[in-house]
């Protein structure tokens, strides 16, 4: 029997050496921010689901001083993770040309942002208005 033992290349965390790759990997830790407030929704989802009595438990459960707290630390996680979206976003799309020119990445970015700023309020008011 061979006493050799494979090789195991040691992990230093070269990527924190690079600006880029420690922002690649924060953006994509934020993702796990997103999926969990997702699967809070779908818990509600659900307790509606299942009647007034659950989705009045749900409500009391999200009410609590650590989800309210939890959400804060969320909705900052999301909001970040959906800015550094739309900084990708002109990367990964085809050359925009509008008038013979080619759209810059910042206006690629802003009008991004832009929309996702004007739809969140439009639902916003839609839904104080169904509340009201």
């Amino acid at each position: 029997m061979n006493a050799r033992r494979p090789y195991k290349r040691p992990m230093p965390g070269w990527w924190r050496k690079n600006p880029f790759f420690v922002e690649y990997v924060i953006h994509e830790a934020t993702a796990c921010f997103v999926a969990a407030y997702a699967f809070i929704l779908l818990a509600g989802l659900v307790c509606l689901a299942m009647g007034e009595q659950s989705w009045n438990a749900w409500l009391a459960q999200v009410r609590s001083p650590m989800a309210v707290l939890a959400h804060l630390i969320m909705l900052v996680a999301i909001a970040y993770h959906s800015y550094t979206w739309f900084r990708i976003m002109p990367k990964t799309l085809p050359p925009i040309v509008i008038g013979g020119k080619r759209m810059s990445p910042a206006a690629i970015t802003g009008g991004g942002l832009a929309a996702a700023a004007v739809t969140s309020l439009l639902m916003l008011g839609l839904a104080w208005g169904a509340l009201s």
